[in-house]
Parts: structure tokens; C-alpha cells; sequence
């Protein structure tokens, strides 16, 4: 019996995990499933898990008010530790770039038990860009024994590291699989304000913001592009699920508060969120994960950063990276509302993040590393 414990702390991650630790349980003949959550994120980790239908067996329960990096470091790596002593896996599983995979990570090399490093190989090779992900994921890799890399392009960026090829298995992504488990063709939202927007006639704007470096200036930028589109075309609406940060709040407010067909509204959970982005017609955002996520729904994705540690969807055409200038951003979001054709490039390019696999691929690849399977599985190839 293989005993795996996996940790995960903000949506996000318990968003990519939790096909994973429903793989995992689906093999009670050959792997005991544990799962562990520093709560980095607690309000918003627990609505995944309810969702999902997670209960962990270890809740450390970290977020305070007003939490710094240090915090957080601090407190995830000292509750982890008795989490470790108690559970004794064989594996630890950890995924992406938060200050708890980074942690998570560290407290096993400690026990000296090996991690298995879900989402494994992204680079941007700006070590403050993200920040403090880019750092988190470079730390976690060089902790990690399995990588788990979505894309040949991950893939490559490991084997630059010297990182053993043996031990790199390209899976697709998992937020795939959990897309896929989540978009409802007749979905009703609970925010009457949402049921009574036309989707059918008016091309909606998807917007997200919260990316530290852009905040100050670089939103005053991106959110009065968003005005002027607004201004300008009648047939377009708005959709910004706002922040929790005052910082992001504040500017939106000011600058977007006033517009009819502006919606500010509070984050969304993520079954309601995935399925109003399925009804939008564009994505404009500063967030990693829905560079993956509406490409696989057909949606272009204009990415409000400078950089981005996922070049694979540049490079299939879509995404494009916009920055957080006012002028570049209206111009670009103005193409593609103008310009049909390059709209259409854009929403049907193949997504090159995965096949909805990426969570079986996973546990066939442990089940042979650990000798519990005489095989490894196949990995993940995009299709033309």
C-alpha cells in the first residue's frame, strides 16, 4: 500500500488537486490517500473542497488577517512538520508555485520524503515575475524527486536544469480535468445579476486582477482601457468579479463604479466562475491558471502582464501577452471586437494544456515508480 499525502493551501491549487485526490481515492487496493491544507486561503480553499466533496485529514488553518509571506512561511512550515511525523507518507504531492507547495515541499526534504511536483517545468526566468510564485516553483523543483510537467515545453525547461529525465512525465494539466467536471450546459447562477445578462446578444468581458505587481499604476492603466471599451461599444459588457485586496478595489471603484454596463461584482466561487466564463466572449486578466482554462472553452485570453510562465499558449495563439499599458491594451481588445477573423484565430487554436487525463496519467506514473504497476503510462501529446 502506497501512502501519499498531498498539500495544497489557496483555490487555486485545491482547484488542480482535487481531480488528483479523486484519482487517488478511485485505487483503495493500492494507494491510501491523504490530503492535508495549510488553509493559506481559507474562505475560498473551502468552497473548492465543498464543491469536490474533500474532507482533509489535516487542516492547519494558517490565514490571519493581514498575513505577510513570512507569516505564512513561518506558520505552514512549522504546522506541516507535525503533519509529517504523524501521517509518515511514502510521497508527498504539491502543486505549482504558492508559498505552501514551496513549504510543503521543504518540510518533506526535511524528513527526507520524497515530493511529487504537480504542474512542475513553468519558467518565466524573471525570479520577480510572478512574485513570489516564480521563486516558489524554481525552490520546489529543486526539492522534488517526480516532475510532473504539463507541457513538452515544461518538460524542456527541466531537462535545462539537469533535472534526471527519468523522473519527468509530461501529464497535461489538471485544471482540464477539473473544467471539465465543472461546466453546466444549463447552469443558473445564484447572483440574479448574472441570470439577467443577454449572452446571447451582448459580448461580455471577462475581467480578473490581483497580481501584486500590477498593483498602483499598472491597473489605474488596464482598468481606464476597460472604460473606454465600455464607452465606446454599446454591445459590450463587463463582467469583474473585484479583488478582496482594498488596493484593486479602490482604483475599480473609481474608475469603473460609475459604468452602467460595468459590473462589479465579489469573487466568485469557482463552479459559477468557470461557468460564466464559458457564456463570455473574451477574457482580459493578470491570473496563470485561465491561461489554461479558457482556451480549453474556446475563449481568448488577453494576458495583463509583461510576462508569463506559460509560453506554450502564446505561442498556439491563445493568449496574447497585452502588458498593462492603457494605449496596448485598447488596442488589442479593440482588434479583436472589431476583427472577426482575428477573433476566431484566436478562439479556435488548439489549447495545448491537456486532454482531461492529466490526473490518471499522474497516478499510473507513481503506481509504476513504486512498483505497483508493470508499465508507465503514455504521455501527454497535444493534438494539431
Amino acid at each position: 500500500m502506497l501512502k501519499i499525502l498531498t498539500v495544497f493551501g489557496t483555490r487555486p491549487e485545491a482547484v488542480k488537486m482535487a481531480p488528483l485526490v479523486q484519482e487517488l481515492n478511485r485505487r483503495p487496493d493500492q494507494i491510501r490517500s491523504l490530503v492535508a491544507v495549510t488553509a493559506q486561503h481559507r474562505e475560498m480553499l473551502d468552497q473548492v473542497l465543498q464543491l469536490f466533496d474533500i474532507q482533509p485529514d489535516y487542516d492547519l488553518n494558517i490565514m490571519q488577517q493581514g498575513q505577510t509571506l513570512y507569516d505564512v512561511t513561518v506558520r505552514a512550515l512549522e504546522g506541516l512538520k507535525e503533519v509529517l511525523i504523524k501521517s509518515n507518507p511514502d510521497l508527498v504531492l504539491v502543486h505549482g508555485d504558492t508559498t505552501t507547495t514551496f513549504v510543503a515541499a521543504l518540510a518533506a526534504y526535511y524528513r527526507q520524503i520524497p515530493v511529487g511536483h504537480v504542474e512542475a517545468g513553468l519558467r518565466t526566468h524573471n525570479k520577480y515575475s510572478p512574485f513570489p510564485e516564480e521563486m516558489n516553483r524554481h525552490l520546489t523543483g529543486a526539492l522534488a524527486e517526480y516532475h510532473f510537467a504539463p507541457t513538452q515545453q515544461a518538460m524542456q525547461n527541466l531537462l535545462k536544469e539537469n533535472v534526471n529525465p527519468d523522473n519527468i512525465f509530461v501529464t497535461g494539466n489538471t485544471v482540464i480535468d477539473a473544467l471539465k467536471a465543472t461546466v453546466k450546459e444549463n447552469y443558473v447562477f445564484t447572483d440574479p445579476l448574472l441570470n439577467k445578462i443577454d449572452f446571447g446578444r451582448q459580448r461580455v468581458l471577462l475581467v480578473t486582477t490581483h497580481r501584486r505587481e500590477n498593483l498602483g499604476q499598472p491597473m489605474r492603466e488596464i482598468y481606464l482601457a476597460l472604460k473606454e471599451i465600455a464607452e465606446t461599444y454599446p454591445d459590450v459588457a463587463v463582467v469583474f468579479p473585484v479583488h478582496k485586496n482594498p488596493a484593486v478595489r479602490r482604483v475599480a471603484l473609481e474608475i469603473l463604479g460609475h459604468l452602467p454596463r460595468v459590473h462589479l461584482i465579489e469573487p466568485l466561487q469557482y463552479e459559477p466562475f468557470i461557468n460564466l466564463m464559458q457564456r463570455c466572449h473574451l477574457v482580459l486578466t493578470d491570473s496563470g491558471g485561465l491561461q489554461e482554462e479558457a482556451p480549453a472553452l474556446g475563449k481568448p485570453v488577453l494576458v495583463l502582464r509583461h510576462t508569463t510562465e506559460r509560453p506554450e499558449a502564446v505561442a498556439a495563439g491563445t493568449v496574447k501577452l497585452v502588458g498593462t499599458e492603457r494605449e496596448v491594451v485598447l488596442a488589442v481588445t479593440k482588434q479583436l471586437l472589431d476583427n472577426p477573423q482575428a477573433y476566431r484565430a484566436m478562439a479556435e487554436a488548439v489549447n495545448p494544456y491537456g486532454d482531461g487525463q492529466a490526473s490518471r496519467r499522474i497516478v499510473d506514473f507513481l503506481c509504476y515508480k513504486f512498483h505497483l504497476a508493470d508499465r508507465p503510462p503514455e504521455e501527454f501529446w497535444p493534438q494539431k
